[in-house]
């Protein structure tokens, strides 16, 4: 009787570890266990680890693909650099082991087939007392395959001209009702919000956001990194200006390019 009850118990144990076994084999094939994407460029040593990745829409244009992928090797570079200085001068910021960076390129819009736009999302972590985030973005024009900004789309973008000054204060406006939506309202101050002047240079990074009209943009996009117009703990902002704000200071180019409304997919996935 003993000798059947041990063999059932390893029968069964042998059972066990056979499922155990398969139900592993299926985990590593699970596509939701797949391998992490394969960075497009990356420096790797003891003082750093830092990855550029470039989303599958931008690799498909090798203009595009060449200029956003020396922009970051250029980027790991400078901080490849820094942080070998920066163990030099405090070797004791090292001892947990190196930095680690991280950017991502990706597309927010086509606009008439002509215009990208592209977000810039960076990633450091310096053994400080918490990582850090930045956000900058690329406006690209696939027609000269060029970097450009909007100023061709205004008829004036003088620092402090009108027109400047009315996106300045949309964006504002903007920010004070995401600011009330985080219950952050304390924190919708001008001290704040001196930051966003009326200047292509200190507005803001713009993109050209999606439109229910197709080949159009329905708004400007600003997009603002944490302790830019907030503390760091509210993290990044984005703040939205309609076309119609600014209609009466387009060229002939942005009266063609802007129209529609703001698709609701793209609110959800930008708020």
């Amino acid at each position: 009787m003993d000798i059947e009850v041990t063999y059932h118990r390893a029968n069964v144990r042998a059972g066990l570890l056979a499922s155990l076994f398969a139900v592993a084999t299926i985990g590593l094939a699970s596509p939701s266990l797949a391998a992490a994407p394969k960075p497009d460029a990356v420096v790797k040593n003891r003082n750093i680890e830092a990855r550029v990745f470039l989303d599958d829409r931008i690799k498909a244009d090798t203009p595009l693909a060449a200029d956003c992928l020396a922009d970051g090797k250029k980027w790991l570079d400078k901080n490849a650099a820094d942080a070998a200085t920066s163990r030099k001068q405090d070797p004791q910021f090292f001892k947990d082991g190196g930095w680690d960076f991280e950017r991502k390129y990706s597309i927010r819009s086509v606009v008439a087939d002509r215009y990208v736009s592209i977000l810039r999302d960076d990633y450091m972590d310096t053994h400080g007392a918490h990582p850090n985030s930045d956000v900058n973005t690329v406006l690209w024009d696939k027609s000269e395959s060029k970097r450009i900004s909007i100023r061709p789309f205004f008829t004036e973008t003088a620092d402090g001209s009108p027109a400047m000054k009315t996106i300045a204060k949309a964006v504002i406006a903007s920010l004070r009702i995401e600011k009330k939506k985080r219950d952050s309202s304390e924190t919708a101050t001008n001290e704040w919000f001196k930051g966003v002047e009326p200047s292509l240079l200190k507005i803001g990074a713009a993109t050209l956001a999606p439109s229910t009209e197709t080949g159009k943009s329905s708004r400007l996009t600003f997009h603002y990194p944490p302790y830019a117009v907030g503390p760091y703990a509210e993290g990044q902002y984005v703040a939205f200006v309609p076309w119609e704000t600014f209609k009466p200071y387009l060229t002939p180019e942005g009266t063609r390019i802007f129209g529609g409304a703001r698709p609701k997919g793209d609110a959800d996935e930008q708020q």
